[in-house]
């Protein structure tokens, strides 16, 4: 009776490590990884977009008509970069907006 506790434990390891590898190995090539990073990075232009957003406003508020020109072509880039595209053709016709003002766009 004292050799089956021990005998059990091992089976349930077993049973443990194969369930897990299972799960690891689905992560890794069924896609898991893939969508996770995917995800990330997705976020992380979203994220950059944004910050361009903000530095934009903040050369608004400043005044400054050229800067503010560059700024509105770099939230353009910024969402181009994100593939998105109804943002970045808000924000292109904002650069050209701003360009005029400058007197870069004829």
């Amino acid at each position: 009776m004292e050799n089956e506790t021990p005998k059990k434990n091992n089976t349930a390891k077993v049973v443990i490590s194969i369930i897990l590898s299972i799960i690891i190995i689905w992560f890794i090539f069924g896609g898991g990884e893939v969508k996770l990073a995917s995800q990330q990075l997705n976020e992380i232009q979203n994220k950059v977009a944004q910050d361009a957003v903000d530095q934009y406003e903040i050369a608004k508020r400043q005044g400054d008509k050229m800067q503010i020109y560059t700024q509105a072509s770099l939230v353009a880039a910024a969402y181009l970069q994100a593939k998105d595209e109804p943002n970045y053709n808000k924000w292109k016709l904002i650069q050209d907006s701003c360009g005029k003002v400058v007197g870069l766009n004829k």
